[in-house]
């Protein structure tokens, strides 16, 4: 086994497209981290569960942050006013902010699916604009976009920064803008998680397979509270560098981090050595 460096932060986001909770330690369940993703909104006029990939509607969502606490969420909005998830007003509330008929769940809808606009349109022509969406559906029973655990490395951060010149990228908390779960401290160099695809990395008490180098959207390109400001930089750079197969024999696209699934639950820490498995 050898080591490829040390857990340097964990997270969560407890709702979907919501900024997400630092956590010093939890456990790695067969479903990601406790109570990551555990709800989300649904549009109740479309049915689809509500994402920030579609940022001309969504986009808002970057701007609230949720935390979780015994299976009780606590949405925080921009102004420093929150409320909770078992308050009877709560979609009321989230419905007024967002200016959509939004429902939180905890249920994942049947056949889920959500809107995800074309990034490189995004781009092109800007978060408000209307561009071309899909519909695609989540994992089953869940609301994950594809797998349970989305690791990154502050090697490939790092590489990010260098070639698009700017720190914005990765400067204090900017690391959500790639929503991670797992950032891993390495020093190798460049997108080193290209290399990780089908190998089995051990974390802390866990085991984690992974299964598909992690395709962008236009996510990490816009803005993510008052800190993060929007740069396309963060897109742009990962489509011109880093555009290679996400599976074994697909076609090239931007990546950045590596889907896992979890092959043994275990606990994880900030400070674990990640080890990559004989």
């Amino acid at each position: 086994m050898g080591a490829l460096g040390t857990v340097s932060l964990l997270i969560r986001y407890p709702v979907k497209s919501m900024l997400g909770e630092e956590l010093a330690t939890t456990e790695l369940t067969s479903t990601g981290l406790a109570g990551d993703r555990s709800h989300a909104l649904i549009h109740e006029v479309t049915g689809r569960v509500v994402s920030a990939k579609n940022p001309r509607l969504w986009r808002a969502m970057l701007t609230m942050t949720a935390t979780s606490c015994e299976d009780v969420i606590t949405i925080v909005f921009p102004d420093g006013s929150a409320i909770r998830s078992t308050d009877s007003t709560v979609d009321k509330v989230l419905s007024d902010f967002l200016g959509q008929q939004v429902t939180l769940t905890a249920t994942p809808p049947e056949n889920a699916q959500m809107e995800h606009s074309d990034p490189d349109e995004v781009i092109r022509h800007g978060v408000a604009a209307v561009v071309k969406t899909e519909a695609r559906p989540l994992g089953a029973g869940t609301f994950f976009n594809f797998a349970p655990v989305h690791l990154l490395t502050t090697s490939t951060l790092a590489r990010i920064e260098a070639l698009a010149g700017t720190e914005a990228l990765v400067a204090t908390g900017a690391q959500q803008r790639y929503r991670p779960n797992v950032v891993i401290r390495t020093d190798a160099e460049g997108f080193t998680e290209n290399d990780w695809l089908g190998r089995d990395l051990r974390i802390g008490g866990a085991v984690v397979r992974v299964i598909a180098r992690t395709p962008r959207c236009a996510v990490p390109t816009l803005a993510h509270g008052p800190g993060i400001p929007r740069d396309p930089a963060a897109l742009r750079v990962v489509a011109d560098r880093n555009r290679v197969p996400a599976f074994d024999g697909g076609h090239a696209e931007p990546c950045a981090g590596v889907y896992a699934e979890v092959l043994r639950p275990g606990r994880v820490s900030h400070g674990d050595v990640v080890h990559l498995e004989a």
